[in-house]
């Protein structure tokens, strides 16, 4: 039986009982040394947090919310899995073809293509790499991290903020080189989806008086991990930089802005989002 909302003060799980019994929505209220638990069962999850979701929104409070209950876990590193198995596909299909070097010059991040309107380039230049170790380490990275991030986020919005990050991380790296380069790889969504961790965690820990220094911490260890794994030779900084800078917003945003994991058909809306901009910007290069 997963956890709804945890840490409640008693008006606040009064409420939540009365909101949940209103609707019909079987519920236990649990109190612990840290405050008052909600728990439903899993086949009313998704339903309860809608509807106590709809209730905050509308009434602008928000309560402290337990991260996704452990049963979403194998799901998100199943999804963290495809995700690798998705690169290493896409790596064999291009590599595959006669003109393996257009594909990459006609998909890449071309920066003064992007800013001439090629936008598609941000997300098609993801799938791209230049080597199986190149391939190799990205799909290590963004199983990992994807999983990380979609036991938080869930996985449809969860893969959506790892898409954006590395479309957004690579638009800024255009805008910023102007022209003369080129950007191909998976790292910089990864490295977004360090800091939606990195953004979500802060939020996170600001929200308690205890955790307001250490709030910190998470984006400190994000900056720390661009150093440790994203500044090697040969690779492009700035991208890895921007990638994370803007995972780190869109986490901060969700954690900010989404205070429980949204349910489940909003998850596929967001989940079938990701696969439609991945086919346009694969399309868009067509023409």
């Amino acid at each position: 039986m997963p956890v709804l909302f945890e840490n409640l003060s008693r008006n606040q799980a009064d409420l939540c009982t009365l909101v949940l019994t209103s609707t019909g929505i079987p519920h236990n209220v649990q109190r612990d040394h840290l405050g008052w638990r909600v728990w439903v069962d899993d086949v009313h999850y998704d339903r309860a947090l809608g509807m106590m979701q709809d209730y905050f929104r509308e009434n602008r409070e928000t309560p402290d919310v337990p991260d996704p209950p452990l049963a979403s876990v194998p799901a998100a590193a199943v999804s963290g899995v495809a995700a690798a198995f998705f690169l290493l596909i896409s790596h064999a299909w291009v590599t595959g073809l006669d003109n393996t070097r257009e594909v990459i010059l006609r998909y890449g991040a071309s920066a003064v293509d992007i800013m001439n309107g090629e936008t598609y380039r941000t997300i098609t230049a993801l799938m791209l790499h230049a080597d199986s170790v190149h391939l190799a380490g990205n799909m290590a990275g963004i199983a990992f991290f994807g999983m990380a991030v979609c036991t938080i986020a869930g996985r449809g919005v969860g893969w959506f903020m790892i898409l954006m990050s590395g479309a957004l991380g690579n638009m800024v790296n255009a805008f910023m080189y102007a022209s003369g380069h080129l950007s191909i790889g998976a790292s910089t969504s990864v490295f977004g989806a360090i800091g939606i961790l990195s953004g979500y965690q802060f939020i996170k820990r600001r929200r308690t008086r205890a955790g307001r220094f250490a709030a910190w911490a998470p984006l400190g260890g994000g900056l720390a991990l661009l150093g440790m794994l994203g500044s090697a030779a040969h690779v492009d900084l700035t991208a890895h930089l921007f990638g994370l800078i803007a995972g780190m917003v869109l986490g901060m945003t969700h954690a900010f802005f989404i205070p429980v994991r949204l349910a489940s058909s909003r998850q596929r809306l967001a989940g079938a989002a990701v696969f439609a901009l991945i086919l346009i910007a694969w399309n868009s290069g067509r023409g």
